[in-house]
């Protein structure tokens, strides 16, 4: 796979791997309390430099990771979304994280349906969960529109293993089957 030929175009969005000039966009998401509500808390500039590198690290090494979400009609960074698999998650995740000024208006799942599709098409997962705090209300409602369910409690590796989690999910047959049928 060209990573530097990878786009995904949704709708209203473009779905491509990490580049260097997203880092602005991904240190200001980060530093947003909001946003980092549910995803591990604010993080200044110098961690925030790790994680993105992490994600770019993991674009070359795995040949995948999240995708940055870029909004067609303004050109604007809107946060990062799609598979995720470090050491000791709990499963192949499609997770997402945007920037506060674009909630609500559907980009997460019309998003993470596109990187649904990837998974199972191109990287040929057999099954992708959700990791979400008990408490992020937003974030199940876009694991249900998925047609993802609760699968139970869950925990993720240190550092992140004192924050709770409940573990949505559903198979590549589960996903197939609601995508016929829409």
């Amino acid at each position: 796979m060209d990573l530097d030929s990878l786009r995904i175009e949704t709708e209203r969005l473009i779905l491509r791997p990490t580049r260097a000039e997203d880092f602005v966009g991904w240190a200001a998401m980060m530093a947003d309390p909001d946003v980092m509500r549910f995803i591990g808390g604010v993080q200044p500039p110098h961690v925030a430099w790790r994680g993105f590198l992490s994600m770019a690290g993991a674009w070359a090494i795995q040949g995948f990771a999240m995708f940055s979400v870029i909004e067609k009609s303004s050109g604007a960074w809107l946060g990062r979304l799609g598979p995720w698999f470090p050491e000791g998650w709990p499963g192949s995740e499609i997770g997402w994280g945007l920037v506060r000024d674009a909630w609500g208006k559907g980009y997460a799942t019309e998003g993470s349906a596109a990187a649904m599709d990837f998974v199972f098409d191109t990287l040929g997962w057999a099954e992708v969960i959700h990791p979400i705090d008990p408490d992020n209300d937003s974030s199940k409602r876009v694991a249900s529109r998925l047609g993802s369910t609760l699968r139970g409690a869950g925990r993720l590796p240190v550092p992140l293993d004192k924050l709770p989690v409940e573990i949505w999910g559903q198979t590549r047959e589960q996903w197939r089957q609601r995508r016929r049928r829409a």
